[in-house]
């Protein structure tokens, strides 16, 4: 499974940046924060510009992040992924499809345990990693599971993104603009 070959995906956290993603050469994209009366129409709008929309289920502001709002989003707004750090909802858009990714904060051993857990539960497809300046997460992390790793966050170098990558990394996700290309 990949992201036919990109390996930066952009991630919007407004309009603005919905509008510069489509005029970039990225197929797949990541929305961020949202309030949901605004979700439709950015999801929409990237769309016309051929991006498959990512979202970042937690993020939405005014939905409740649970199964109800899974399925409000996949048949409603219709996004190719739903990103969460809750195993639940991960488990639903799986239901429903589409890319499932979960979440995970790499903080303490005490994080990796519980992660390790939920990952073996929620079978994703992918997980995303953060933060992704941890290279060797990221390859551990793909050695265990054998799940394709996403890897964001803190990431603000085209070095970063190259070390990252390097560690066996699918893709990473980033609001620097800078690496956007």
């Amino acid at each position: 499974m990949s992201f036919n070959g990109q390996t930066v995906i952009p991630a919007a956290h407004n309009h603005r940046d919905v509008e510069k993603i489509l005029s970039l050469d990225a197929e797949y994209m990541v929305m961020l924060e949202t309030q949901v009366g605004q979700l439709k129409s950015l999801v929409n709008l990237a769309a016309s510009g051929g991006k498959k929309v990512i979202l970042h289920a937690d993020l939405i502001h005014g939905l409740k992040n649970d199964e109800y709002a899974v399925d409000f989003l996949c048949q409603d707004v219709r996004p190719a992924g739903i990103i969460s750090t809750r195993g639940n909802v991960i488990l639903k858009a799986k239901q429903h499809k589409v890319l499932a990714i979960q979440r995970l904060f790499m903080l303490d051993s005490s994080a990796f345990t519980k992660s390790t857990a939920l990952v073996q539960k929620t079978k994703p497809d992918y997980i995303e990693l953060l933060p992704g300046i941890l290279p060797t997460m990221v390859e551990q992390m793909t050695e265990q599971f054998n799940i394709p790793v996403i890897a964001g966050g803190l990431i603000t170098t085209q070095a970063q993104v190259d070390e990252i990558l390097a560690a066996k990394a699918t893709a990473i996700t980033t609001s620097q603009k800078s690496l956007w290309k």
